[in-house]
């Protein structure tokens, strides 16, 4: 079991979080901080395994406090609990674990917490794939590594590496996002397929989404925008 901590300043929110978390058999003790100071002395004092904390809260506000106790021996992992869909790349910058909008939902709240413990577990890095690719007459053999992002052409796929090269391969960019998730790799587009630590900036708010890898801008659809911002999310708290 582990202890995890709330903080919200609104008391209906705060209950309402402590109320979903109560039937998780594998949560021990509950937390709670009506204000980020007050939750910034209790994790000086008490360790837990997760932090939700609400982005909005009158003087230390979450993103604060997330950057407060990263400072910590034992931080905890921090999942953002708000109302704010507009902050998702900002948590993403200080390596949340996830970023939740409300109206919670229990379904929701329990895969952040599967998440965490996830994360918390030792896993084996995924094997490099190497391709070959055609250069002129000459066969060269690519690290997946070396890919920044896809782009779909039919049934073939045009890779793109870090130097700005494009390869063209006989893969369908439906089958390269299966074989690359574990490494990272993300659908935003039905065109398009990013690693998503290659990603070097991200608006995921306004008429149109999309991320950067580079100079390089990618739209990202509406229908993926969930999909993606939990990704970078994720994605952040593992580099």
């Amino acid at each position: 079991m582990i202890d995890v901590l709330v903080a919200d300043d609104e008391r209906p929110a705060l209950d309402e979080i402590v109320h979903l978390l109560r039937p998780d058999p594998r949560i021990g003790e509950v937390l709670t901080a009506a204000s980020g100071a007050q939750a910034l002395a209790l994790l000086s004092e008490r360790t837990v395994a997760i932090a939700f904390l609400d982005i909005h809260m009158p003087g230390l506000d979450g993103m604060e406090l997330a950057r407060a106790v990263s400072a910590l021996s034992e931080p905890p992992a921090i999942v953002f609990v708000t109302a704010d869909d507009a902050r998702a790349v900002d948590a993403f910058d200080l390596r949340a674990a996830d970023y939740l909008l409300k109206p919670l939902r229990a379904e929701r709240l329990r895969r952040a917490v599967d998440r965490v413990l996830e994360l918390g577990e030792t896993a084996a890095p995924a094997a490099d794939e190497v391709l070959s690719v055609t250069v002129g007459a000459a066969v060269r053999f690519v690290h997946r590594s070396d890919f920044r992002w896809v782009q779909a052409q039919g049934d073939y796929s045009r890779l793109h590496t870090g130097d700005g090269f494009g390869h063209l391969v006989r893969i369908p960019i439906s089958e390269l996002e299966q074989r690359w998730a574990d490494a990272g790799f993300l659908r935003v587009h039905r065109s398009y397929l990013v690693a998503g630590d290659a990603v070097t900036e991200a608006r995921l708010s306004g008429p149109e989404p999309q991320v950067s890898v580079g100079a390089i801008v990618l739209p990202v659809s509406r229908r993926l925008l969930s999909a993606v911002r939990e990704a970078l999310v994720r994605q952040g708290m593992t580099r």
